[in-house]
């Protein structure tokens, strides 16, 4: 950790590299070319099909090509009375048969009534024959039988599909419940029963629908609008850019215009405790204290009370001595930490290529989170149909065992369990692969962040090389090199890749760690064992803290390797021992930088937000005829809002580690220079003058 010597040929980012962390870049290119293979055999074993096809009681999917139910797209239930709420049907199997029908079916019908009709009115039993099994067509056949069989479901009512499966088409009338203006209806077991019990057979559906309606709404929205929300952003974008060129003249202004604001208004909240304190002088009952009164649930009691004011009063005090005595000891550091912003906003006005780097990494992310979600989608559905004996009888001691459909009916269990059915239960299966599926998953994860941390630290590592080079020209803007990002971004992928996959490796680790955390905690959520969950939440705090300190580590340590080539650890090492050496500026300048940034998202945010408001609620006269007709306001409004905050975090992200890499580019200037003509100081004008160094070079554009 000692400081650097001279290094008289040292001119900015180190030319003459060599690679880096050469074995974690092997290892990084061979688990790339792994995860590409377990994508193409999840791809080969995996159908999402599954997933999106509801499946029958034969295993398989509705709309399944070269299969009977080629043009039956729509699942329906023998009797839904069975399933007691749609997410069992959805996530799970309902205890009874279910077919694929091309069309939910439009009429009440019971099975009795058909069959007994059949002779002189075939129409209707041709009619319900297609909700029975395929190819069953033997009316003559006893209706114990056929209920027992689950030949034919015992009812049909009207349905209409949704998540392509026929549920009850419910309406209310006059407040009552009714499906096809009826509130009763005959179970085809001899029963007659109330729509309610349908209801609650479907349960919860109404509410999907409407939240479907509510979807469909929006999804209207945004189709008329949305040339007005790309303005909104487009607008966000250049009032990013316009705060980010302008910061070189007001970084200082805004920052000590909101430094002096919060003085004055600490000083005006002493002078009004005061007044108060004063103004309740000789007021019966003021002068009691708060250990008199005790705990008081109203809290105007306490206001009436002398010295709750004078506790104000001197917490107030307190904190305006803190700030003023800050101001007083830290004021050359905050002159620096502002001189380096207006460096930076001047660094990125001559390289402004930067600005629009933060679309290459959202463009790389974009790619590993399509990847891992195709992924572990096509993982989750590469299993075999795994069969399942259904029995009527509770009692039956074979149900819920695995089966197998071909031989089903040879076995004993037809016999033992009269009406059992050997129907699909859900996928699986018992291969190697199969077994391995969570581990899978797991890989697939752990790739997954280490993808994602290596796509933002190149993109650390390049602007970082970038604004390197243009603090380490000699004479700005002369000497800096052309196309400083390009020439920057390949660098780091040539001899640095080993280096960042290495970095991003650390924090992936300790990233799926907090994932599998977050899991156990969601599991144990119903457990009343508080030691466990205090366990759990201590480790989820300690993982949380060390993935910010690594985050903090990687970042500087990226800039280093920007600078000199060196591989991680070292660079790691110096970066730390030199943010040590300069640890009261660098915290300054991190609070400094924040601020300003942070009041920058929010005047973006904000001023685009509200000039949106005005337009989408038709108070701007001049465009009032051009706004679309919306179901609600709010969804543009809101999407204007947050993609605006996100504009401006993109590119405020840009300028953070302009800044970040400026002030290290700073801290070796000053241990290795001088100011000497041997030895000359790289950092603009403005810098010099604030240090008071007298031995000024005879550079300074």
């Amino acid at each position: 950790g000692e400081p650097r010597k001279f290094d008289p040929k040292f001119r900015g980012p180190i030319h003459n590299r060599h690679c880096t962390d050469i074995i974690c870049c092997v290892i990084f290119i061979v688990v790339i070319l792994g995860y590409i293979a377990l994508g193409v055999v999840a791809w080969v074993h995996g159908d999402p099909r599954k997933v999106i096809y509801p499946t029958d009681s034969y295993g398989q999917f509705c709309g399944q090509k070269n299969t009977l139910n080629k043009n039956k797209t729509i699942l329906f239930y023998f009797n839904i009375l069975k399933c007691a709420s749609p997410v069992v049907l959805i996530n799970l199997q309902c205890p009874t048969t279910q077919l694929c029908v091309s069309k939910c079916p439009d009429r009440f019908a019971t099975y009795i009534d058909v069959q007994a009709s059949y002779r002189y009115r075939p129409d209707q039993w041709n009619y319900f024959r297609q909700f029975c099994k395929p190819g069953f067509n033997n009316p003559r056949k006893s209706v114990a039988q056929v209920l027992r069989d689950e030949d034919c479901p015992s009812m049909i009512i009207p349905s209409r599909p949704f998540l392509k499966r026929c549920f009850p088409d419910f309406s209310t009338k006059n407040g009552v419940l009714t499906v096809a203006n009826q509130t009763t209806f005959k179970d085809g077991r001899g029963k007659t029963r109330n729509v309610t019990d349908l209801r609650e057979a479907a349960n919860g559906i109404n509410n999907v629908l409407d939240a479907r309606s509510v979807g469909m709404k929006i999804f209207e929205d945004y189709a008329i609008s949305w040339y007005w929300i790309l303005i909104g952003l487009f607008i966000a974008m250049m009032l990013s850019l316009l705060f980010l060129v302008l910061l070189r003249f007001t970084a200082g202004v805004l920052f000590w215009i909101f430094i002096f604001g919060v003085i004055g208004i600490i000083g005006y909240g002493i002078w009004h405790c005061y007044w108060e304190y004063d103004h309740l002088k000789g007021i019966p009952g003021s002068d009691l204290t708060v250990y008199d009164i005790g705990f008081q649930t109203d809290f105007k009691v306490y206001l009436q009370l002398r010295q709750t004011w004078l506790a104000f009063m001197i917490i107030l005090c307190g904190v305006e001595v803190i700030i003023i005595l800050m101001l007083i000891f830290l004021r050359n550091r905050i002159r620096i930490a502002i001189a380096l912003l207006k460096e930076g906003s001047r660094a990125i006005g001559y390289i402004m290529s930067t600005l629009f780097y933060p679309i290459v990494t959202f463009l790389l992310i974009a790619v590993c989170i399509s990847y891992w979600a195709v992924t572990a989608v096509f993982l989750a559905t590469s299993g075999e149909p795994v069969y399942k004996v259904m029995a009527n009888q509770t009692l039956c001691k074979y149900a819920n065992l695995t089966c197998d459909p071909e031989t089903f009916n040879t076995t004993n269990v037809t016999k033992l369990c009269p009406g059992a059915q050997c129907t699909f239960a859900f996928y699986g299966g018992e291969s190697l692969y199969h077994k391995y599926i969570f581990i899978f998953q797991l890989a697939n994860a752990f790739v997954f962040l280490w993808l994602v941390n290596f796509a933002i630290a190149l993109g650390q590592c390049t602007l970082a090389g970038a604004f390197a080079s243009y603090y380490w020209a000699y004479r700005k803007p002369a000497d800096i090199p052309l196309w400083p990002l390009f020439s920057s971004f390949g660098r780091a992928i040539r001899y640095h890749t080993g280096s960042l996959a290495f970095g991003a490796l650390i924090l992936a680790i300790v990233q799926l760690i907090r994932v599998i955390l977050e899991y156990l905690d969601h599991k144990l959520k119903g457990t009343q064992n508080s030691f466990t969950r205090f366990l759990l939440c201590c480790l989820k705090c300690c993982f949380w803290c060390l993935e910010k300190f690594l985050k903090f580590i990687n970042r500087n340590a990226y800039i280093m390797i920007a600078i000199y080539g060196k591989n991680f650890c070292t660079s790691a090492k110096e970066a730390f021992f030199l943010l040590m050496r300069n640890v009261v500026r660098v915290a300054v300048l991190d609070k400094v930088t924040d601020f300003l940034l942070f009041l920058g998202k929010i005047l973006v945010a904000g001023g685009v937000g509200v000039l949106a408001f005005f337009f989408f609620t038709q108070r701007i006269p001049v465009f009032a005829q051009e706004v679309p007709m919306l179901n609600y306001y709010w969804v543009p409004l809101l999407t204007v809002i947050i993609g605006s905050y996100l504009v401006a975090h993109g590119f405020f992200s840009v300028y953070a580690m302009c800044v970040d890499t400026l002030f290290l580019c700073f801290c070796e200037d000053l241990e290795r220079n001088d100011g000497s003509t041997a030895k000359p100081y790289f950092m603009s004008a403005s810098l010099h003058r604030i240090l008071g160094k007298k031995k000024l070079s005879p550079k300074k554009a």
